[in-house]
């Protein structure tokens, strides 16, 4: 599986449960799409450099646009599957692990209320409320949204926070093929004397763009993260190349 999906959608809700919920529906809403476009980007990025060092690496041991073009597509085809397969898993325990819970914490309500409630006092004190304040919050949430109230502030989750298995799987088959396509188009569109240079161009000037909205997003310094990417990339493309010509030049391709 490729490096990104570390960083896919399902990090992505584990990062948006993080956020505060002060600033309610809209906050929250807000927070869970910046992720997963950041997850998106991630992908895209992951695309960019996983088919770039294909082509190039082929490229740089044959001359031939055949064999440059059956490894770039299987790149981009492999992997995107790949990035689609280990998402929809990855998300799928998460998800399960989370409905988990909520059955859990329904049925604990079900079956001792008062405990239950004695429980959510508790918390609420220990998060600094005197305890008449507590206990009447306490009441008062029990009352409009007991199961919620407890999956907040026993696991800072919410019930509609359930992330969806097919949805994650097909935002990063589409993140992943859209950035692994910018290398493979490069590279078989450009005249052989220049493809390489020329994707080698593409490919970094995309890795900087995606590195810089990547950090924007997750509101890091964008110079340094952007540096990591383009020189991460520009490794990657050096090594594969230069293992393409050794391989080229020894008679081995």
């Amino acid at each position: 599986m490729s490096s990104a999906q570390t960083s896919t959608p399902a990090s992505a809700d584990h990062a948006e449960r993080s956020e505060p919920h002060s600033n309610g529906d809209g906050g929250r809403n807000l927070a869970q799409k910046l992720n997963w476009l950041r997850a998106g980007v991630l992908g895209a990025n992951d695309g960019i450099v996983s088919v770039a060092a294909t082509v190039v690496g082929v490229a740089g041991a044959t001359t031939g646009n055949g064999p440059v073009m059956v490894a770039g597509a299987a790149a981009v085809i492999g992997g995107a599957i790949s990035m689609a397969l280990g998402e929809y898993v990855s998300v799928s325990s998460s998800s399960d692990s989370q409905q988990a819970l909520i059955a859990k914490e329904r049925q604990e309500l079900a079956e001792d209320p008062e405990g239950e409630l004695e429980e959510l006092v508790q918390m609420y004190q220990d998060m600094g409320l005197s305890a008449p304040t507590a206990r009447a919050a306490a009441e008062e949430m029990t009352e409009k949204d007991a199961l919620g109230a407890h999956l907040r502030a026993e696991m800072n989750l919410h019930e509609d926070e359930v992330l969806s298995a097919w949805a994650a799987a097909g935002a990063s088959f589409i993140s992943f093929l859209i950035g692994a396509l910018l290398p493979f188009l490069a590279i078989i569109l450009t005249p052989e004397p220049i493809r390489i240079p020329v994707t080698f161009g593409i490919t970094l000037v995309a890795l900087a763009l995606t590195g810089a909205v990547g950090a924007w997003l997750g509101q890091a310094r964008v110079l340094p993260a952007t540096l990591r990417v383009v020189v991460g990339g520009a490794l990657a493309l050096a090594v594969t190349f230069g293992v393409g010509a050794w391989l080229g030049a020894s008679g081995v391709v």
